[in-house]
């Protein structure tokens, strides 16, 4: 660098801030605003997290499994009214993609909806029955 050039805003490089008499001047905040990131792409970030949201693949079982679980139904069918705890491990399809998720359910049953093909829970929770894939409670040995 030449030595004009280090030189070249002498002349300005004391004065004072230039102020408007119409304008107030703008906060601090308001400024740093200005210039924060912006969503370009709104709904970019949901759509990568359920992209990104894992599910389980719902498992097939053997026919040894259905008759077990079939006679677990039978014997909560005829004990229901008498307040008997079972845990039901049961498969929730996912409804936006392929997959789903087991959930555990403890509770009492209080019906057996045939017509529907659903165990109705105490807490009103209905489980399909041909989402189940495990029965337990004390009633079962």
């Amino acid at each position: 660098m030449d030595n004009q050039e280090t030189h070249r805003y002498d002349d300005i490089i004391n004065l004072p801030h230039p102020t408007s008499k119409t304008h107030l001047r703008m906060p601090l905040y308001n400024r740093a605003t200005q210039f924060s990131p912006f969503a370009a792409l709104t709904g970019h970030d949901a759509a990568i997290a359920e992209t990104a949201r894992r599910t389980d693949e719902k498992h097939q079982l053997s026919e040894d499994t259905i008759a077990e679980l079939n006679e677990k139904l039978n014997l909560i069918a005829e004990t229901i009214g008498t307040k008997q705890t079972v845990t039901i491990i049961y498969f929730v399809p996912d409804l936006k993609k392929s997959g789903g998720s087991y959930v555990t359910c403890t509770g009492v049953v209080r019906k057996i909806d045939t017509y529907n093909h659903a165990l109705i829970m105490e807490d009103n929770t209905i489980i399909e029955l041909e989402q189940i894939s495990d029965i337990k409670g004390r009633m079962f040995g």
